[in-house]
């Protein structure tokens, strides 16, 4: 029998279990193949564990409800990103001190720009305006401009050590205020102040809703585990292949960056814009900024722990070009998310932003 709960309805589809086995016995195999096909589908693999981690994280989330299961799905898909960027530095031959700096910007923009771009613009044209708690958005918005300017922006004006850098002290320190300030807004969104975080339709779908059973709810925490197993020996096994892949076509290193981050985001991307054409633009940008605060404010406390205690150096700061086109993104979505309501302007107006984002990557 399929694992599942027959008495509440749980049943999850039958490669949400495969596919995590099968990354463990590709990662075992490929010291055997050689092949670029093979390489292929372990990436296909790959991404297919990923897709069944946040299925996994999905049901777990079910035992919560919302905001909560939000914030189980955001910090599910932070652990793979994590996982990933500790996994690839580790696995190579120099320290690559950009690595995390660029999935976590990548990951930001891709959320800012063009996660909740498409959402909006697909809500646009099907019910032409959305609604959401402006309250909720705001919240989240001051945490991710406070984090992230703090991450991303303030190493590059420090002094105490040349470039992009912060310090010993410096990094330990932004770390604990990084992980304060995610916290505090974990607090309001579950505590304090959850009615921000929720729409009418919701919270009557919340009541009435089904949960998983424990066996179904202990089956998917288990495969969650192997899933994020399975993730990250693939991701170490593939690294020399994707530089690789990128040096051939002269691709700039930063778009590792964006690889990872739009590998790890995919499960998210799919259930906003899913919520979205659903009517439920307050759920999709519930998972997009909690995302976003997630990335920020989990992956660069971890990595800065890694850094410290291996010794490592870490680059944070972004440059100037990433600069403007990060705070064009800020100031946009600020804009974009001020009354409450949206339409397909906004989504265009985001959509613009990540493209050209792509394109100085690729064509600097």
């Amino acid at each position: 029998m399929e694992p599942g709960n027959k008495a509440t309805g749980h049943m999850l589809p039958l490669w949400t279990y495969i596919l995590p086995i099968l990354a463990v016995v590709a990662f075992f195999l490929h010291y055997y193949f050689e092949s670029g096909f093979f390489y292929f589908l372990m990436g296909v693999i790959l991404i297919g564990s990923v897709l069944a981690a946040v299925v996994h994280a999905e049901t777990i989330a079910h035992q919560v409800g919302e905001p909560m299961g939000s914030v189980v799905l955001a910090i599910a898909v932070t652990v793979i990103e994590v996982s990933l960027i500790v996994s690839l530095t580790l696995g190579a031959k120099t320290a690559d001190s950009t690595l995390a700096r660029d999935a976590v910007f990548a990951a930001v923009m891709i959320i800012l720009n063009a996660m909740i771009g498409i959402s909006v613009l697909i809500g646009g044209f099907k019910f032409k305006e959305q609604y959401f708690t402006l309250q909720g958005v705001n919240t989240a918005l001051t945490a991710l401009v406070v984090i992230s300017i703090l991450t991303l922006i303030l190493p590059n004006y420090t002094s105490s050590v040349p470039g992009p850098f912060y310090n010993t002290e410096q990094l330990i320190f932004v770390a604990i205020v990084t992980v304060l300030m995610y916290g505090t807004f974990l607090v309001v969104q579950n505590f304090k102040h959850r009615s921000y975080f929720l729409d009418d339709n919701e919270a009557n779908l919340e009541e009435d809703q089904v949960k998983p059973g424990k066996k179904a709810a202990l089956f998917s925490l288990i495969f969650l585990l192997i899933c994020l197993a399975g993730v990250v020996l693939l991701a170490e096994s593939l690294d020399p292949k994707v530089k690789q892949w990128l040096e051939s076509i002269g691709a700039p290193h930063a778009l590792l960056g964006v690889i990872i981050a739009a590998i790890v985001l995919l499960p998210e991307g799919i259930s906003a814009i899913k919520a979205s054409m659903n009517n439920n633009l307050q759920k999709s940008l519930n998972l997009s900024l909690g995302s976003a605060l997630a990335s920020i404010g989990l992956t660069i406390p971890t990595v800065s722990v890694l850094a410290v205690v291996t010794n490592t150096p870490m680059t944070l700061g972004i440059d100037v070009k990433s600069s403007v086109l990060f705070f064009l993104s800020l100031f946009v979505i600020i804009l974009s998310l001020r009354t409450g309501r949206t339409s397909i302007l906004q989504g265009v107006a985001l959509l613009i932003i990540f493209l050209v984002y792509i394109f100085m990557i690729i064509t600097p």
